[in-house]
């Protein structure tokens, strides 16, 4: 009878242990799911920087396609210091009439509020623009302007069209005509849609260094670049190489650039340099500027300096070196073109100064 209460008792505490065993894996494992779960909520989740903006290169989490906007803005010495050109992504130099050069700003990773003043339109800018896909905007031209603009199918915002409104431009009281038109830019994709024109588009990056490419870049010293468009002081254009930030600030006629209300310094990232023939077409001095052929450049990046070959490559200028396209660093962009005759020496001076 002994062994029997023996063995009943015996029974009784491995019946107890085991389920103390089962309630203890089970909590642990209830535990191990809780701390599971905990660990995943308190895991930040990373995005990561996937998509490119395509006229910089630089990386961001947010979709990069945006309709490029293309800005012809003043550069007349009434017309400075000029509005927006710093949240510009490239910006092109070209002589218009006489010695006076104009600007076409593209943008699309930044937006200012305005941008101007702006003015009116020639044949190579709105071909520059439409090989970037952009949307061109301007302020007015002659009649065959137009005309070829239609006929080509460029796809544009006239300001001449809208000078009552003040909805896409507006005729500022601070400046006098022709010196006083900026675009709205907010306005920009509201009348582009009006206008049954695409808003969004997908581009292909321009081509655009690692860091490490970017880190080990190699040249003659560049710190100092000035280009004569005229021996006039109101044509000379020079920038100016600061090392810690590593980014070139650009003056005009001896002055430095800014933003009229901000104050805010004009710099780049990459000065492009592009040699190409240039043709004076009729009595009122209008250029023909070849766009196509490809030619003599400099590239400066990093206070360091390289000549190179210019190329159009699907309507994008690009520098090229033994066929190969030659990376922007990632940032903003200037590319300045000018004559081929009388030559670049003659206009370039690029020094470490």
């Amino acid at each position: 009878m002994k062994k029997i209460l023996v063995f009943f008792v015996l029974a009784i505490l491995l019946l107890f242990a085991a389920c103390s065993d089962s309630e203890e894996q089970t909590a642990d494992d209830s535990e191990a799911k809780a701390n599971a779960t905990d660990e995943k909520e308190q895991t930040p989740e990373t995005s990561g920087n996937v998509h490119t903006y395509p006229l910089t290169g630089v990386k961001t989490d947010q979709p990069a396609d945006d309709r490029i906007v293309g800005v012809m803005v003043n550069n007349h010495r009434k017309a400075r210091p000029q509005t927006g050109l710093s949240k510009a992504d490239i910006v092109f130099e070209v002589l218009a009439e006489g010695r006076i050069t104009r600007l076409l700003a593209l943008f699309q990773s930044e937006k200012p509020d305005a941008v101007g003043p702006v003015r009116s339109a020639r044949e190579y800018y709105f071909e520059l623009a439409s090989g970037y896909g952009a949307l061109y905007t301007y302020h007015g031209a002659a009649n065959f302007v137009n005309d070829m603009i239609r006929n080509r199918g460029i796809e544009y915002l006239d300001g001449a069209m809208h000078d009552d409104d003040e909805y896409l431009f507006k005729r500022e009281s601070f400046r006098e005509p022709p010196h006083n038109s900026y675009l709205q830019f907010g306005s920009v994709y509201d009348a582009a849609e009006n206008k049954g024109y695409d808003v969004s588009r997908s581009y292909e990056p321009l081509p655009f260094a690692s860091e490490e490419e970017a880190a080990s870049i190699s040249g003659d010293a560049a710190t100092h670049i000035k280009i004569v468009y005229s021996d006039k002081l109101t044509n000379i254009v020079e920038y100016q190489y600061d090392a810690d930030s590593e980014t070139y600030t650009r003056y005009s006629d001896g002055t430095k650039m800014t933003e009229m209300e901000s104050g805010e310094a004009i710099t780049t990232d990459n000065i492009f340099i592009v040699e190409t023939p240039h043709q004076v077409i009729d009595d009122a001095g209008r250029r023909e500027v070849d766009i196509t052929s490809g030619g003599d450049a400099y590239l400066v990046q990093k206070g360091k300096v390289r000549q190179v070959k210019w190329e159009n490559r699907d309507g994008r200028i690009i520098p090229v070196k033994d066929g190969e396209p030659v990376p922007f660093v990632p940032g903003k962009t200037w590319i300045n073109i000018v004559p081929s005759s009388p030559g670049m020496d003659q206009s370039v001076t690029i020094s470490d100064e």
